[in-house]
């Protein structure tokens, strides 16, 4: 590993102290405005509590406002000198080969054709660099239904033959799903990674640009310390108004976060888990997870595992990287509010762990911070919350008193002092902190036309900031219960599995809407009946959160709408530079959905049941065969209990099958060839038409 120069360590350190030193003064301002609006002759229980609150709260608004200020004049400037993709490097020797890279694609339960859609654009924007024949692509599939797991082996079989991929484009199914997507990547190091110097690690719904990974490779080669780089995702692809919203709003205002997060965290940076290039073998040396004590939700295995590997790297000596600079990687959002409620459910658990992480022994501050982090982006909604209540209590208690004039053998009146503009400071500072970065990503778009023109021009931008801003508004208090309700869970041991995402465009319907909404609405309305008549000052500065939770059935149901999200664009609004001038990776998925003509003839007409094509069909039944590991002989046991499967099967149909009993089925290689000489002599008269 090459150490850094002692110019770099200077050069670092002034940075963090600059800015952390921005962070706290900040804090401790905001703190100090609300200090001085209570009373002077001590502070209640109350008060205390909302300070303390308070504190946390501006802290994490702090941090995020300076990462935001940070790089809107990294940006503005138009250089950084320590970006990873601006320092000079060590370029390999002139013959030394080409290193081998793997881009890895872990799935569980997608949609196959999606899947493979994005993983051929991918290759055909490779093939463009004229870098191809440097990378493999394995499809690491731990996907558990039957019938999604046979169609699966048939797109990537067809991409092979379409793509002449053999030798190149890999595929393979886990027996079990062991640890989840970490074990899914554990299992492919071990059993692969002496072929390959990096890895690059996919979602099932990322796509990346062939230039963006020839380049993250030509950065890595230049870096022999550094371990990982990971680069800012796109969301890009969705069509519904909610999705358009976010893709809107991480467009603009993202370049200049992610800068931000380089400016003070540089190559000490975290991983997100996907659309980042990761040297092999120290992942494989540092990056082993162990298990937590104790039992889900706090102990068990580490669910984000991400937020671990990069401080597991970090500790170990090994540089991290953010290339904020480096346009291509790409993913898609969730089409609704729903949706993303239930994928931040999936995450709430895994982040909240790293709470017991950032205690423990061996982690620098950075790690230790990035642990902070995770654990904050959730538990701030319940903070919030309480801090909501809090005030509104205290605002209670001091309608509650009545003002005094005269005190002993005074006969001059005492004013009441009034703290409202130290009230009315505090929350300005707190809104400045919140929604300056939005007006800062605008002044952007003045210094460069091109940039300006992708998002429609100034008029059209401004107008789709100010909507989103009232959009996060009226959605922020939803998420903020949705997040409280997902922590006070996770307190209370309820611990989440780890369910396909919904990632396709679809309505809310009212049924659905009202049964996750429907809290909502019934808390913002009691709160607003009984603040308007018990404390009416208070019920103005809190409609803005009243206003979010009545509407929130509506608000969500059309949000979700993809008739809307489409007007929208026409009008203008909302428009991304990914949309304006898209990327051709992004095209050639566009292509690739819009579909030719299959390979393979049996992906031509979709069958009733994938399954029983594995069990019917020559062709599918020798491929599924193929592509089985090798397995010890079945003990006795479990012979008597894949025969009572048999029976069913042959007696019920396919139909009285759990999807875990017809993979049982398909899953050993002996069973599997005895079913197929079986059905082809007496089918079950429920199976339906035979492909």
């Amino acid at each position: 590993m090459a150490k850094p120069a002692r110019t770099s360590i200077i050069g670092h350190t002034l940075r963090r102290v600059v800015f952390f030193l921005l962070t706290i003064l900040t804090t401790l301002l905001a703190l100090g405005l609300l200090a001085s609006a209570f009373h002077s002759d001590g502070l209640s229980p109350m008060e205390l509590l909302l300070l303390l609150l308070y504190t946390i709260l501006v802290a994490w608004i702090s941090l995020s406002f300076w990462t935001a200020f940070m790089g809107f004049f990294i940006i503005l400037l138009g250089r950084d000198r320590w970006a990873i993709s601006r320092q000079p490097g060590t370029p390999p020797a002139a013959s030394a080969p080409a290193p081998r890279t793997a881009i890895l694609m872990p799935i569980y339960n997608e949609d196959s054709e999606r899947v493979f859609a994005g993983l051929r654009a991918i290759h055909r924007s490779l093939a463009d660099t004229g870098r191809l024949a440097d990378f493999d692509f394995f499809v690491l599939s731990d996907t558990r239904d039957p019938d999604v797991w046979v169609e699966e082996e048939l797109r990537w079989q067809d991409m092979v033959r379409a793509l002449n991929g053999k030798g190149r484009i890999f595929y393979r199914n886990r027996p079990e799903n062991t640890s989840r997507k970490s074990g899914n990547l554990e299992d492919f190091c071990t059993r692969w990674s002496r072929h390959y110097r990096y890895m690059i690690v996919l979602d099932a719904d990322s796509l990346m640009q062939g230039e963006t990974l020839v380049e993250m490779v030509r950065l890595m080669e230049q870096h022999p310390g550094v371990a990982l780089i990971q680069t800012p995702p796109i969301a890009v692809n969705r069509s519904s108004l909610f999705a358009r919203i976010l893709q809107f709003a991480g467009r603009i205002y993202g370049r200049m976060f992610t800068a931000g997060l380089n400016y003070w965290q540089l190559g000490e940076s975290n991983y997100w888990g996907h659309n980042a290039i990761i040297r092999v073998q120290p992942f494989l040396d540092h990056c082993g997870l162990p298990k937590l004590p104790g039992r889900e939700p706090f102990g068990g295995e580490i669910l984000s595992h991400d937020f671990v590997e990069a401080a597991l790297l970090r500790r170990a000596g090994w540089e991290v990287w953010l290339a904020y600079d480096l346009d291509g990687s790409f993913e898609e959002l969730p089409p609704t509010l729903i949706d993303y409620a239930k994928r931040d459910r999936r995450w709430c658990q895994g982040n909240l762990q790293h709470l017991r992480l950032a205690l423990a022994h061996g982690w620098n501050g950075l790690s230790r911070l990035h642990f902070f982090m995770g654990v904050m982006s959730y538990a701030a909604s319940p903070l919030w919350l309480l801090f909501l209540i809090a005030t509104g209590v205290e605002a209670f208690i001091q309608a509650q008193q009545r003002p005094v004039y005269f005190f002993g053998d005074n006969w001059m009146p005492v004013w009441p002092v009034s703290f409202a503009v130290e009230m009315t400071t505090v929350l300005l500072v707190t809104l400045i902190m919140l929604f300056l970065p939005k007006l800062l990503a605008l002044l952007l778009l003045l210094k460069d036309s091109r940039w300006r023109r992708a998002h429609g021009g100034m008029l059209a931008a401004t107008a789709s900031v100010v909507l989103e801003t009232a959009f996060s508004v009226l959605t922020a208090p939803v998420l903020m219960l949705f997040q409280t309700k997902f922590v006070l869970a996770i307190l209370m041991r309820r611990a989440v599995g780890w369910p396909p995402q919904q990632r396709g465009d679809h309505m809310t319907r009212f049924s659905e809407a009202a049964l996750a909404h429907g809290s909502h609405t019934l808390i913002g309305l009691v709160a607003g009946v009984l603040s308007y008549q018990y404390v009416p000052s208070f019920f103005w500065w809190f409609t803005p959160v009243l206003v979010g939770l009545a509407l929130s059935i509506p608000v969500s149901m059309l949000s979700s709408s993809i008739a809307l999200g489409q007007r929208a664009r026409a009008l203008g609004l909302f428009l991304t530079p990914d949309e304006t001038m898209p990327a051709s990776v992004l095209r050639y998925l566009d292509a690739e959905m819009a579909g030719g003509e299959a390979v393979l003839a049996v992906l031509r007409e979709p069958p009733t049941s994938r399954f029983l094509q594995a069990l019917t069909d020559p062709y599918v039944n020798a491929l599924h065969r193929s592509l089985l590991p090798e397995r010890e002989p079945p003990n006795r046991r479990r012979r008597h209990y894949l025969e009572g499967l048999i029976h069913q099967l042959e007696e019920e149909g396919p139909d009285s099958l759990s999807a875990a009993q017809r993979r049982e089925l398909i899953a050993d290689p002996e069973t599997l060839l005895r079913l197929h000489a079986l059905f082809w002599s007496r089918p079950p008269s429920n199976a339906g038409a035979l492909p």
